[in-house]
């Protein structure tokens, strides 16, 4: 019984060895776990102070109160917890007015608008802005986009109700686009907000309802059908006024070629009448005389002689050729081979005292040129 107590008083009460192999291992058991909670804050501390910037991107550190700028793309450090960081985008971003850019549906309480001649007409608008300076665009106002908006909604109106419904639809959409625009950039360049209008454009333009919207539809195609036809009017004159212009120009020229020549054919005419004139007053009988046979030659090849023969009751027409083809004769009204023969005969009797008649003028050329 004794060895049995002895036994169960030594399992009960732990040895000095026992004890000190716990506590060991309980500070170590700390030692781990502090080192995993310092590794675990530091990793902590070391992800809010590293941080990557994008070449689209500016970041903005602020560090107590005082804003910096960090325009450098990479990575960079700040201070944890001290320094704030906010990024803002370098790019050019935009919004639309009067639709849903997402699902494209209407949106009627931003593109029902009234114009000038009491016209209703949906117009949707697209704006896009950029970030100029990003301190004042993070602490000048609370939301720089929405007074963005704002505006733009404001002058939208403002400038649509200055145009009557036509020029909204069709023509004048380039007009008030860049009016809207010159006032937004002026209202901006006032509030100093640090966001820029890079352009407002116009994505459609309508009237509320189908009718009036086939009835825009026709006009804009009779406008359209009056421009191709101003166009080919256009093109037509470019065509023809050159043409014109060429014909003009040899026509004058033509006039003045012949003036010319006639000048010329006068001049040489006076020329040789003063020659003439010359000879006439050295010689007049004989340069009379040759004027006249030089007349002769140029009228008498072209005349036609007709000879009338009567022989009791019956009288015969026969024409006859010029001198130089006397020999073609033809006969008319049914003549006979006697009357042809008889013309004939004429003709050479015609001919021999033509001669004669030229040799007694030779003669009595030469008789006066021996007077003399």
């Amino acid at each position: 019984m004794f060895k049995g107590r002895r036994k169960e008083t030594v399992y009960d009460q732990p040895t000095q060895e026992s004890k000190h192999r716990g506590e060991k291992n309980r500070k170590t058991a700390k030692i781990i776990s502090c080192v995993i909670v310092c590794t675990f804050a530091l990793l902590y501390l070391l992800g809010g102070s590293i941080y990557s910037l994008k070449e689209n991107e500016y970041a903005v550190i602020t560090t107590f109160g005082m804003p910096a700028i960090v325009e450098e793309s990479g990575i960079h450090m700040k201070l944890p917890y001290i320094q704030r960081l906010s990024k803002v985008p370098k790019t050019i971003n935009g919004f639309s007015i009067g639709y849903d850019a997402g699902s494209g549906e209407s949106v009627d309480k931003e593109s029902f608008m009234i114009t000038r001649d009491y016209n209703f007409v949906n117009v949707d608008f697209y704006v896009e802005y950029r970030v100029t300076e990003p301190v004042k665009y993070l602490f000048a106002s609370e939301n720089p986009v929405a007074i963005l908006k704002n505006l733009t909604q404001s002058y939208i109106r403002d400038t649509i109700g200055l145009y009557d419904v036509d020029s909204v639809i069709t023509t004048g959409k380039n007009e008030i686009q860049a009016s809207i625009k010159d006032k937004i950039i002026t209202r901006l360049d006032a509030e100093d907000i640090g966001i820029q209008l890079v352009n407002i454009t116009i994505q459609d333009a309508e009237p509320p309802t189908q009718e009036v919207i086939n009835a825009f539809k026709n006009v804009e195609n009779a406008k359209q059908g009056k421009e191709t036809s101003i166009n080919k009017a256009n093109q037509k004159r470019n065509e023809d006024i050159p043409a014109a212009r060429a014909q003009a120009d040899e026509t004058i020229k033509t006039a003045q070629a012949q003036a010319q020549e006639r000048v010329n054919e006068a001049k040489g005419q006076t020329a040789r009448l003063n020659e003439l004139y010359a000879e006439y007053q050295k010689y007049p009988l004989i340069t009379k005389q040759r004027m006249f046979y030089e007349t002769m030659e140029e009228i008498l090849p072209d005349m036609k002689i007709i000879i009338e023969k009567s022989n009791g009751t019956t009288q015969t027409m026969l024409p006859l050729e010029s001198f130089i083809d006397s020999g073609a004769l033809k006969g008319i009204d049914g003549g006979t081979e006697n009357n042809r023969t008889d013309a004939a005969a004429g003709s050479a009797d015609g001919n021999d005292v033509s001669k004669n008649s030229t040799d007694r003028n030779k003669n009595d050329i030469n008789s006066d040129m021996d007077r003399e």
